[in-house]
């Protein structure tokens, strides 16, 4: 995603929203549900506003931990929305986790400024990423809390104070919406990297780039769309789909987040 190098202000709200975060994964026990709720929303302001005043910041950088950020708080705006719907959905102290880690790691590793030749709209292309990037996360989620929902029927378990509460095939039905709207996304943005490539990276850059994340990243979408064809043509569900589900979202995750933090971290470049 594309974030600016943490300014004072900036680390100072990344910060914050680590604490919030963090406070929330450790006290989820003791707090209470509309505690936990409220500190839980108090960390999602602030990580929605360390995102804003990042963007709006020079010069304008991306890597692999600000994707990771931007892609747990789009998680968490799923979550605020559907608790609203369902409100035994509780699986605060995961999320909490996940965005304190997400925030840390995008202080770690601001990324490396874009290049001078990429087009304006370049930002608007890779946003259309990493939003499927969460909407995919998402569809992980739900397919966590089927496997521990079935789990618990399974062994004839009385689901815990932190079970999520919503039918099975609510949870399935959800799932799916989420790997839909996750592949929309994805074709979109593998489409405008194949069309217009050379518009949004610079005249250097003629047609695909045939690396790592090219390839990963048409395998993640193969994957999913076998999925669905799956799921249309076959009834997939349960432990066949999750199984695809996880394939799919391993290959997207190493997409990009795995090739850059190859880049950015292993191999210490900064180059786009």
């Amino acid at each position: 995603m594309i974030l600016a190098s943490p300014s004072p202000i900036g680390m100072a709200l990344g910060l914050a929203t680590a604490v919030a975060y963090g406070a929330t994964a450790a006290g989820a026990d003791r707090l209470g549900r509309q505690h936990t709720r409220t500190l839980l929303a108090l960390a999602w302001l602030l990580h929605g506003a360390a995102l804003l005043w990042a963007l709006g910041a020079a010069p304008v950088r991306f890597g692999f931990a600000p994707a990771l950020s931007v892609t747990a708080w789009l998680v968490l705006t799923v979550y605020a929305v559907e608790s609203r719907l369902y409100p035994r959905l509780t699986v605060r102290r995961a999320l909490a986790a996940l965005g304190a880690a997400a925030v840390l790691l995008a202080l770690a590793f601001p990324g490396a400024p874009l290049p001078h030749t990429a087009s304006p709209w370049l930002p608007a292309h890779l946003a259309l990423g990493i939003a499927s990037y969460g909407l995919f996360a998402a569809a992980v989620v739900h397919a966590w809390l089927l496997t521990r929902a079935e789990r618990q029927i399974r062994l004839a378990v009385e689901p815990p104070s932190g079970s999520s509460g919503v039918p099975l095939l609510t949870l399935e039905r959800l799932t799916f919406r989420f790997v839909t709207a996750g592949f929309v996304l994805l074709s979109a943005t593998l489409l405008a990297g194949l069309l217009f490539s050379e518009q949004l990276y610079g005249a250097s850059v003629r047609g695909w780039k045939w690396d790592h994340k090219t390839v990963f990243s048409l395998l993640a979408w193969a994957s999913f769309a076998v999925l669905l064809i799956g799921r249309a043509r076959f009834g997939w569900r349960g432990r066949t789909a999750k199984r695809v589900l996880y394939v799919g979202a391993g290959l997207l995750l190493l997409a990009y987040v795995g090739s850059r933090f190859v880049i950015e971290v292993i191999l210490n470049r900064g180059g786009a």
